[in-house]
């Protein structure tokens, strides 16, 4: 039946016939790609199996671009057919009914690069003047010549992939499509600032709303650290990494009993200890922290982590990574008794198995006779023995390995000392890379939502970010009752707001690393009672 539609004149409805109509043009693509295969098969009696694969891809490719554009283009039949004759489709910021302006073309590149051309209606808002394609919008297009599973295709491999021009290349071999790095790159850090922006928004609204947490497992594991990044300029900067997992009792291959942390996920950002802290927020939640039976905080000597701890879980048990604590053990023992001596090895060795089932104190006792005396340089091993005594005494509480063991709790942060190569270093740190610092974060969020295998989860949120969503029109509620549109005026556009981010550290900030090294004013360096009177005044400030 033809019809006015208020678009572009009559238009035939897309009914049962029509439906028959595109099923057998379908058919008779499949029909055509399979009979010039045949013939292809003839003319190339020897040809290898990969040979066959790609001259099925190329001619099934070709069928599948024409298939994409007759379904393109029924989905807009039957948009324009569901619509009341005489109605126009209104403005999605507004909701005036938009001008119609014509047609305009827009290609489509798809898998095998080809291109599936969209012959789309044009319309404008007389009232915010705003321009909108009703297919692009029903479709999902994103802007740019990709479709949008090539544009998430393009996204992962930037991800994954060690290098952009890497991930160019492995594009090209899989979906058949050739852009270059600097595409792959723009596209990846575009997509991963979408994905920054909106999980920052959620920690703020986490922070503004408090609703009731995720269920926490009954022992959970968290541990934090930093991993040094490149920047332009030569310049190296941290970027801190979260890791939390479920703590579940196993067996080793002896069948001896063991602690395992299993289900880990990932939150990593360039920033530092107190925007860290409130970014991190979302994944706790997600994770149920607030809620788990026990969760143990497996952390290195650093400060910042124990003020990390205290905004999210206070009443963590605290432990101190047993690797860095036997660390400072060896230290100390070695410059006492040389480097690599028999004596020193079999001191650490009996200390170690001492502090990890035994008691503390004695290991303590034991570090503080060492003979220092009769080392080759004396003062040298007596601060190395005064350094590695202070700092075990500092965390007495946190170095009771033997009770935490029997607790069932893990007392190692290997967690995430992994998730640094994972989500870091595998992909921040290659031969030649220096990133611009507004670059880091995109591409760690991308990382951790790979790592996390949340992907599927988090894309489409991203999608609707790229796809820059409009603005609800500012003077809608304004106009005078009986007053159309074009009465009142066209408004002036509101600006766009900027996303929301973290406020930037003040100008008037001292550096806290300078060189890859921490400065006097760094949390490493601060004594503890200050560290807990800026944490004390940053919660104060907050409320």
């Amino acid at each position: 039946m033809d019809r006015a539609d208020g678009w572009d004149g009559p238009r035939r409805g897309w009914g049962v016939s029509a439906g028959d109509e595109l099923s057998a043009r379908m058919a008779r693509e499949i029909a055509e790609a399979v009979t010039g295969l045949r013939d292809w098969r003839v003319q190339h009696p020897t040809a290898t199996f990969a040979e066959l694969e790609a001259a099925v891809d190329e001619r099934f490719n070709a069928a599948r671009a024409r298939v994409l554009g007759e379904l393109a283009r029924l989905s807009a039949a039957a948009d324009l057919a569901g619509r009341p004759a005489g109605e126009r489709a209104r403005c999605p910021a507004c909701g005036d009914r938009l001008a119609p302006q014509g047609k305009r073309r827009r290609a489509v590149v798809t898998q095998g690069a080809r291109e599936v051309v969209l012959e789309r209606d044009y319309a404008r808002c007389p009232a915010c003047g705003r321009g909108v394609f009703p297919l692009d919008e029903e479709l999902g297009l994103l802007p740019g010549p990709l479709s949008p599973r090539l544009r998430e295709a393009v996204v992962r491999v930037g991800t994954w992939i060690p290098s952009f021009q890497r991930g160019a290349a492995a594009l090209a071999y899989f979906t058949g499509v050739r852009v270059d790095a600097e595409t792959v790159r723009r596209q990846t850090e575009a997509a991963g600032a979408a994905l920054v922006d909106r999980e920052t928004a959620e920690a703020a609204r986490l922070e503004r709303e408090a609703p009731a947490p995720a269920g926490g497992p009954r022992v959970q594991q968290i541990s934090a650290d930093g991993a040094m990044v490149p920047l332009r300029g030569g310049e190296w900067a941290e970027a801190k990494t979260l890791a939390v997992g479920e703590v579940v009792a196993a067996r080793d291959g002896a069948g001896a009993p063991v602690v395992r942390t299993v289900g880990a996920s990932y939150f990593s950002r360039l920033a530092d200890s107190d925007a860290f802290g409130r970014l991190a927020l979302p994944e706790l939640h997600r994770r149920g922290t607030a809620t788990a039976g026990t969760v143990a905080a497996v952390l290195d000597g650093s400060l910042w982590l124990q003020a990390f701890v205290d905004l999210h879980r206070p009443d963590a048990v605290r432990i101190l990574d047993f690797p860095h604590a036997v660390e400072s053990l060896s230290a100390a023992v070695q410059a006492a008794l040389g480097v690599g001596a028999v004596a020193a090895v079999v001191w650490l060795a009996r200390h170690a198995h001492e502090l990890k089932t035994g008691d503390p104190d004695a290991v303590l006792a034991a570090l503080a006779a060492l003979p220092v005396h009769d080392a080759a340089d004396p003062a040298a091993a007596a601060t190395a023995r005064d350094q590695a005594l202070g700092y075990l005494r500092a965390r007495r509480e946190q170095i009771a390995y033997a009770r935490f063991q029997a607790m069932g709790l893990p007392i190692g942060s290997g967690m995430v000392e992994s998730a640094n190569k994972l989500v870091v270093e595998e992909r921040l740190k290659g031969p030649g890379m220096h990133w611009a610092r507004p670059n880091v974060d995109p591409m760690l969020a991308l990382r951790c939502a790979a790592a996390n295998d949340r992907w599927d989860e988090v894309w489409p949120g991203v999608v609707r970010s790229l796809r820059r969503a409009p603005d609800p029109c500012p003077t809608r509620a304004r106009r005078p009752a009986g007053l159309s549109a074009a009465q009142a005026g066209r408004p002036r556009r509101a600006p766009r707001p900027p996303p929301l981010r973290v406020a930037p550290m003040p100008a008037d900030r001292p550096r806290r690393i300078v060189a890859g090294r921490p400065t006097p004013d760094h949390p490493l360096k601060r004594r503890p009672f200050q560290h807990r009177e800026l944490l004390r005044q940053t919660t104060s400030t907050k409320r």
